[in-house]
């Protein structure tokens, strides 16, 4: 999907924020593209139960996308198999969003995709939020 995608009256289904990831990870550069590898996208309703717990949300609303995995920073060749990396997007919270902010979709999925990217590169929240305050200044 090379694309932007459509604009939505209703509530995208997870198919569509499906297809917003992909468009989003299609968008990227090619120099960063190369270096993700082989990180799966899922797309949710909401966290299960365990990452609720873990992340000590207080709302599942509270999480938009997560990494889950071994950065490249602290990966290296003699490392046992585990299990692949992964980036969640979070359908409900990303809708609820959406809907409050009036924020544009693909805009919205593409940011969240490139956080989790950035977590996935060994970049920490702070890390990231530097990087976009430099940019928006």
């Amino acid at each position: 999907m090379t694309d932007k995608p459509k604009r939505w009256s209703t509530p995208p289904t997870l198919e569509d924020i499906e297809a917003l990831a992909e468009w989003a990870l299609s968008s990227l550069p090619e120099k960063f593209r190369r270096h993700i590898g082989d990180v799966i996208v899922r797309v949710e309703d909401f966290p299960d139960e365990e990452t609720e717990r873990e992340m000590e949300l207080d709302s599942p609303f509270d999480l938009m996308g997560l990494y889950r995995g071994v950065s490249l920073d602290r990966k290296s060749v003699g490392d046992l198999p585990r299990e692949p990396d992964m980036i969640f997007l979070y359908r409900r919270p990303l809708i609820d969003y959406w809907a409050e902010n009036g924020e544009d979709l693909p805009h919205l999925i593409r940011h969240v995709m490139i956080h989790e990217i950035g977590h996935h590169f060994g970049l920490s929240d702070a890390d990231m939020e530097a990087i976009e305050a430099a940019a928006v200044d």
